[in-house]
């Protein structure tokens, strides 16, 4: 895992196919800030030859989510150390642990299947008004079939789920007896098990995960964790768990200036401190997720425990506050 604490960035024009581009590349280090800045002008000296020598290159670094996707370090600012285990404010606002080896999963569940259900029977009435403007010849048919669909679609599709929900499985339970099947097939392992808004959190206590190897990456299958999770913990050879809340949830925009990565430019920060006075004010009544249950029977490694206490701590697991 590799959370820089000083970056910097450099750039150097280079002229291809007779036109001048100007080529952008963070760098970033522990050691200084000197350091972070070598590594950039050797980073955009690299790509400049690339772009010379006839090859396609990025005239600046991907900002995207996770940070992960063309290798580089996770580019969010360092709020505390704790350890090995570093929190980060993401690009949207919230605070996030980092672990090197204590390994977290994320399972997404889906919830309801009224939208689907909505689309559906929209669709199915314009339809029928579309064919009826082919018997009659006017497309009045279509634009009432609209107005009609447009009206009741809704409404059918929430009855249609309401007196369905009976004959399926609570999507919840499915995916909680999912992590019990796996602990009641490995009981020497030892899993935390917390509710989040969308799904569930399960935290590994019994050992610690080498993110380059496949164990815990054949756990997060198991149990269907979410795949664009599994994908940042590969890229970033980490893992981990947002400890606060999503700020759209809490009635707020995403963090301010967009785009949020790290690092920012300095006349921007006073905007950036104002923007987390106000989530941290906001976000103090919400939790993060919400303690369930332990399964197996395992033994917790003090490194497992630590982090547990850590995250527990910042997410609020036993206060029964509402989850954002």
């Amino acid at each position: 895992m590799i959370v820089p604490e000083y970056w910097a960035e450099a750039e150097e024009r280079v002229r291809v196919d007779g036109r001048q581009r100007t080529l952008k590349r963070f760098g970033w280090s522990d050691v200084s800030e000197q350091d972070a800045r070598e590594n950039a002008r050797e980073r955009v000296r690299e790509a400049a030859a690339r772009a010379r020598a006839g090859e396609s290159v990025r005239t600046a670094d991907q900002k995207v989510a996770y940070n992960g996707a063309d290798g580089l370090p996770i580019r969010e600012q360092i709020i505390e150390r704790h350890g090995d285990s570093v929190i980060t404010r993401n690009s949207y606002g919230a605070l996030c642990l980092n672990t090197p080896n204590v390994l977290f999963a994320d399972i997404d569940v889906p919830v309801s299947r009224h939208t689907s259900v909505a689309i559906a029977v929209f669709v199915a009435i314009m339809a029928v008004g579309l064919w009826m403007k082919y018997e009659l010849g006017s497309w009045s048919v279509v634009v009432v079939a609209f107005f009609v669909a447009a009206f009741i679609a809704g409404p059918v599709a929430a009855a249609f789920t309401k007196l369905t929900a009976g004959l399926r499985k609570d999507p919840f339970e499915t995916a909680l007896a999912r992590i019990r099947t796996y602990t009641d097939a490995n009981r020497d392992w030892l899993l935390r098990v917390y509710r989040t808004p969308m799904g569930y959190r399960v935290l590994a206590m019994h050992d610690t995960f080498d993110p380059e190897q496949e164990t815990g990456f054949e756990f997060m299958k198991a149990i269907r964790s979410d795949p664009l999770y599994v994908r940042m913990c590969r890229n970033q050879k980490c893992f981990r768990a947002r400890l606060t809340p999503k700020p759209w949830r809490i009635d707020m925009e995403r963090l301010r200036p967009r785009p949020g990565v790290w690092p920012i430019k300095r006349e921007y920060m006073d905007r950036r401190r104002r923007w987390v006075e106000e989530y941290e004010r906001k976000s103090g009544a919400y939790a993060s997720c919400q303690f369930v249950d332990v399964l197996g029977t395992g033994r917790a490694s003090r490194d497992c425990e630590r982090v547990k206490v850590l995250h527990d701590r910042y997410c609020k697991v036993e206060s029964g506050l509402p989850l954002a």
